[in-house]
């Protein structure tokens, strides 16, 4: 596909708070946040360019799981400005006026959760998601958990967010969800193309330099903080061929562009273990944006979705101009950051097997309950026939340069009659897994306790349980 500078990027509309405007963007490196105060809209703000603070929220009107189009509240300061061509943002700006406030920016005002006003305008986008979401019976705090503020205190936000009511009929951007979402067709410009299909996508990723784009949320990051400017973006994000979520009877298929918040809602809990790891990743703002697929190509030893994933026992297609090759995750990583994926390869979805393991659970070990980065992660997958560990499948994070199965451990267990004698030795043989390091998160010697702690933690959550079954 064509990156030559006629290409068609500037031509490409996007409507901002109802207004469709030419799209003009200064080069793969403008953000969305930039473009938006470029044009006027202030306020979204820059608080910390890593999309931990929230103060950038905007909201993009994207297809649904429960609706035609949802309003999704995402971290303008992480996209390219580019990924707004064809697109339709919502800003603070444009949900009320002064004079006509929006509910959420009523109360907001009424209750006094604004004082110096830098977060709010991300606080009133997050709100406004969670307002909109089909569905809603009461607000989830976990919409607001990206947004931080350092003088109001929370109380106030939160008692405006649960004075909320619903929106009336008639409100115009809950009528808006009820439209398909903007159409996504294959742009370019020099430095970042958006492909029409699979086979447009990995040719464009042939070319030197090129890195695959989606939600963006470690890239943005690689480039607020450390300048990184690939030679080309190739957004995948629209790729219908990576956005599709399938349940089979032996298998469960994940797209490798769908978000975390699409995969946990389409999912609905069919997988428990996930269903403990989604809560636990980062924040609202970033999950609307991280993928599953671009989670796995950092190939980061402390990522969350890793760990379950390899408890799972899943597996990475991965495709190519030549097809397509199924490799085990626990195969995938080969080093710090570094997979079996070849230059020329994309991940196209992930697969996880069916039956589960009946007996799961993830401990995330963190300074901070909710969005933190791991000191040690641990993720379960347990079957117990007639009180003998049938299988046992453990998988780690933050404890080696790579994410790890614990083969040690699932051996010492495997054959053995559940017990707490069981559990306390394999406890013993978890500890030593893994090579962890000291560093600001945690000491080697605090990691190396706390998997050992975890597997205990994890018999007694489950010994109330196998007890009553095996008393039916």
């Amino acid at each position: 596909m064509s990156t030559d500078p006629a290409a068609n990027l500037p031509q490409a509309p996007v409507t901002v708070n109802g207004t469709v405007r030419s799209f003009a963007a200064a080069g793969p490196a403008l953000n969305a946040l930039d473009w938006l105060r470029g044009i006027g809209l202030t306020g979204a703000k820059e608080g910390c360019a890593e999309g931990e603070c929230g103060a950038c929220a905007v909201l993009i009107a994207r297809s649904g799981v429960d609706a035609a189009t949802e309003w999704t509240a995402i971290n303008a300061c992480l996209i390219p400005a580019a990924a707004l061509a064809d697109q339709e943002v919502l800003t603070s700006e444009g949900l009320g006026t002064p004079e006509a406030l929006h509910p959420v920016q009523r109360e907001l005002a009424g209750r006094g959760g604004s004082q110096c006003g830098y977060c709010t305008p991300g606080f009133v986008c997050s709100m406004a998601a969670e307002y909109y979401r089909p569905g809603r019976v009461e607000f989830d705090h976990h919409a607001l958990s990206g947004n931080l503020c350092r003088c109001t205190g929370y109380r106030p936000i939160l008692d405006a967010a649960e004075a909320l009511g619903h929106p009336v009929e008639g409100d115009r951007f809950l009528s808006r969800t009820t439209e398909p979402t903007p159409a996504a067709p294959a742009r370019c410009a020099p430095g970042w193309v958006r492909p029409g299909s699979l086979d447009e996508a990995l040719a464009a990723l042939g070319e030197s330099g090129a890195v695959a784009l989606a939600g963006s949320t470690d890239l943005g990051v690689e480039a607020n903080l450390r300048g990184a400017r690939p030679a080309l973006l190739v957004a995948i994000d629209q790729l219908d061929e990576l956005r599709r979520l399938d349940v089979g009877t032996d298998v469960v298929e994940i797209g490798a562009a769908l978000s975390l918040s699409e995969i946990e809602r389409e999912l609905a809990g069919r997988i428990p273990l996930l269903e403990e790891v989604f809560p636990q990743f980062a924040s609202r703002l970033i999950r609307n944006g991280a993928t599953i697929g671009g989670n796995l190509g950092t190939g980061s030893p402390i990522g969350d979705l890793p760990p379950a994933l390899l408890a799972l026992s899943a597996e990475v297609v991965l495709v190519s101009p030549a097809g397509e090759r199924v490799v085990p995750l626990a195969d995938y990583f080969t080093g710090y950051r570094a997979t079996v994926r070849r230059a020329d390869e994309l991940i196209g979805r992930v697969r996880i097997p069916l039956p589960l393991a009946p007996m799961t659970a993830f401990h995330k070990i963190a300074k901070r309950r909710y969005d933190d980065i791991s000191s040690v992660a641990v993720a379960f997958a347990v079957e117990v026939v007639d009180g003998v560990v049938a299988r046992a499948a453990i998988g780690l994070g933050g404890v080696a340069a790579t994410p790890i199965r614990a083969t040690a451990t699932e051996a010492a267990l495997v054959g053995q009659p559940w017990s707490t004698a069981t559990v306390q030795a394999a406890a013993q043989v978890l500890s030593g897994e893994g090579t962890p390091l000291d560093d600001h998160r945690a000491s080697a010697a605090y990691r190396k306790a706390m998997l050992g702690q975890s597997l205990l933690g994890f018999e007694v959550r489950w010994r109330s349980r196998l007890n009553h079954q095996e008393s039916q």
